[in-house]
This record gives structure tokens, C-alpha cells and sequence, in this order.
């Protein structure tokens, strides 16, 4: 017999997913937020985490509980969104599970179940991260973040990071790829593939790292090619979008959604990280490569792009934004998914035109504080002047 309890809790998860999304007073001309998360561990199935049968949990407790949701890989694919997201248990594994809707914006429901990745790697102890490719070969390609023990290392907690590969044709029937190799990094995490091939090879956004916390020799984002890409090896990596001192990316930087093509560049939406007595703090940046080599920035408009504000900067790991998906529309709309805290996925919605405005006409960093403080003086001069002009 199903629990009574059943019912009470799924009228209240009806109520959630079928709540209308409406975009918050935020303004920066940039992009546009959305007062509510898209998903959230209240949006996961009841049937993923209750045993309903009332004689085997009488108190219809939580069996398998959620911890969070968040940093979601997303597609569009028939006319639907969807979004491949990160759900921690309070076992604190990760793993993965497909959201559909038909708006982008809201009412995003979990397929019946999680997705089932084939196990061929038994060291392997934890997956998370996933970023979808629509490849140019027909298939599409999720690669994410394999983790694994470091039993070289004493403490417990060392552990080493790969980049997983899986490809699909609807979501729902994974298969397994060999991890990533790169030759000259010891560890892999944020790889995104990139959706067409560069001289005949498929190309691949990497994060070099030399254990699983510090990037140390690493210096930014990298770029590599490899001939197959189901025994992938990268022997070298080029760096893009490089780490600066004293910048949004001081302390490391990673690829997050798939690049965007443009008429003037690919756009890539990343994340940057920096210390502060409070911890690292995460931010989404952008910058833009060139058409005929995505190795080659091209464009990099100073500072953030996005940022956690209000209750966005509270969660699991407080004061972080990250993104690892964003959907490109045939009329130009795209929305960007972003995660706030560890805890929850946002979207933020714009326009190809809209960012390709920002990355290639909002001013570079120039680095220090007198440059900046001229780069500001300049633009509020000119303004006065033109307020002038019109009075």
C-alpha cells in the first residue's frame, strides 16, 4: 500500500514545477536574471528518494536522501530544453540526472531515471560536472569530471581528477568512452569538447592541473586535438584564456558551456576563481576566439560577467557561480544555465547579438588601479559631455 504521506508530498512538488518563472528588476543591459532557480533538490522525483510502500517506511522517511543540485550541462534537442545536472546525495556522491522542459525558463521535470553511465572505471568514485557537445559528427558527447582515490597519496582526502567521456543520441542510452590523456598534465576537470572539428580533429578546452586542488604550473584554459575521439590523447596544450594576478582569475580559471559560434568570433562563458579571506570565490567571465583557431583569444572584456548576489551567495560552498551550460536558440535567444553555491542551478537569459556587444566593445582589464581608475574617468567624461550636448 502507498503512503498516504505520498500524495500531501506530491501535491507540494506539483505546486514547485509548475510555478511560472518571470525575470527579477535586475538590469545591467547584459543579460537578464530570473527570480526563481530553474531546479533545485525539491525538483527530484519523490520516487528517487522515498520508499512509498506505508508497511516498509511507516514514517515515509527520506531513504535516500538529496543534498543539492546544480552545474548543469544543457541541450537543446526537439524543440525542448534540456539540462544534464549534477544531484549530490547526502552520501555526497554525485551523479547525473536529465531535467526536460518546454520553456527553458521553468517547469523542468526529472526523466524516470537517473542516468545509468556504464561502469568501466572501478577506481572510479565520483562523477560530477557534465558539459553536453553537439558534435558535428552526429553524435552528442557529455564529458565530465572523473574522480578517483589517490592512494599514492596518505591523505585520505587526496584524490585525482580525469576528464570522463560519454556520447548519446537521446539522453537516455550512454556509451562509455575512454577518460581524456593528456600527456603533459598530471589531472583533468572543466574539459568541454568543441562542436566542430579543427583540422580534421576533434578539439577539446582543457584545465591543466597539477593535483586536484591547485592548478600551480597550470596557466589557464588550454587547447588541445587528438585523432580519436573514443581513445582520446591530447599531447600538447596551448593556453587560451590565461590566470592573471590580481584578476577574477588569479587563483584558476576553467571552460564552462560550449563555445558559441559567431559571425565575429566564438564566445566561450567561463569561470574564474580568486582567494579572499572568506575563501575562493567563483565568478562567470567571457572572452571570444577566432573562427579559423579557437586556440586564439581574441577578445576579453574585463571582470565578471556574472556573479553570485543575494541568496545566490548562500549554499554548500558559499559565494560561487559556475556554469557548465547555456542553450543558443535559432532566433539568437541563449540562455545560460549557472549554478549558485553548489546547492542550486539559475538561468540567465541574452541574445547572441547582446554578447557579442559586451565581449567585443566592454573595455580590456588593464591591470592596475591608476589604468582602471583612467579607463573609468575617461567613460564618465565622455558621458558628461554628451548630457551636455543634449540639454
Amino acid at each position: 500500500m502507498i503512503h498516504p504521506q505520498y500524495k500531501i508530498e506530491l501535491e507540494k512538488q506539483e505546486k514547485l514545477l509548475n510555478t511560472k518563472n518571470h525575470k527579477s528588476d535586475f538590469y545591467n543591459g547584459i543579460y537578464d536574471r530570473y527570480v526563481f532557480p530553474v531546479l533545485t533538490r525539491e525538483h527530484i522525483p519523490l520516487t528517487w528518494r522515498y520508499d512509498l510502500n506505508r508497511e516498509t517506511n511507516p514514517y515515509f522517511m527520506e531513504r535516500i536522501g538529496i543534498n543539492a543540485v546544480m552545474n548543469a550541462g544543457a541541450i537543446e534537442l526537439n524543440g525542448k530544453y534540456y539540462l544534464a545536472a549534477r544531484i549530490e546525495g547526502n552520501d555526497r556522491k554525485s551523479f547525473f540526472g536529465v531535467a526536460e522542459s518546454e520553456t527553458g525558463i521553468d517547469g523542468f521535470r526529472f526523466l524516470e531515471e537517473p542516468v545509468i553511465l556504464p561502469d568501466t572505471c572501478p577506481e572510479e568514485t565520483n562523477v560530477y560536472d557534465m558539459r553536453l557537445t553537439k558534435h558535428e559528427d552526429g553524435w552528442i558527447y557529455g564529458v565530465f569530471c572523473s574522480e578517483s582515490k589517490d592512494t599514492s597519496a596518505s591523505d585520505l582526502s587526496s584524490a585525482v581528477a580525469a576528464a570522463g567521456i560519454v556520447r548519446t543520441k537521446d539522453l537516455k542510452t550512454w556509451e562509455r568512452l575512454d577518460n581524456i590523456t593528456t600527456l603533459r598534465s598530471p589531472q583533468q576537470r572543466n574539459v568541454v569538447l568543441h562542436p566542430e572539428f579543427v583540422n580534421g580533429k576533434y578539439a577539446f578546452y582543457t584545465r591543466p592541473m597539477d593535483d586536484f586542488i591547485d592548478t600551480g604550473s597550470g596557466g589557464g584554459i588550454g587547447f588541445g586535438l587528438c585523432d580519436d575521439v573514443c581513445h582520446a590523447v591530447i599531447d600538447e596544450e596551448i593556453i587560451t584564456s590565461k590566470r592573471r594576478y590580481h584578476t577574477i582569475t588569479e587563483a584558476k580559471n576553467g571552460a564552462g558551456a560550449v563555445p558559441i559560434k559567431t559571425d565575429k568570433g566564438w564566445i566561450h562563458i567561463a569561470h574564474g576563481v580568486r582567494n579572499t579571506a572568506a575563501g575562493l570565490r567563483y565568478v562567470i567571465y567571457a572572452f571570444a576566439t577566432a573562427l579559423d583557431n579557437p586556440a586564439k583569444v581574441i577578445a576579453e572584456p574585463s571582470g565578471l560577467l556574472i556573479g553570485p548576489r543575494g541568496e545566490e551567495r548562500v549554499g554548500d560552498v558559499s559565494n560561487v557561480v559556475f556554469t557548465n551550460g547555456a542553450i543558443v536558440k535559432d532566433n539568437g535567444e541563449v540562455f545560460i544555465y549557472y549554478a549558485s553555491s553548489d546547492t542550486r542551478v539559475h538561468v540567465a537569459t541574452t541574445t547572441v547579438d547582446q554578447l557579442v556587444d559586451y565581449v567585443f566593445n566592454t573595455p580590456e582589464d588593464p591591470l592596475r588601479s591608476p589604468d582602471c581608475v583612467k579607463q573609468r574617468v575617461d567613460l564618465i567624461r565622455k558621458n558628461l559631455e554628451l548630457l551636455k550636448d543634449e540639454q
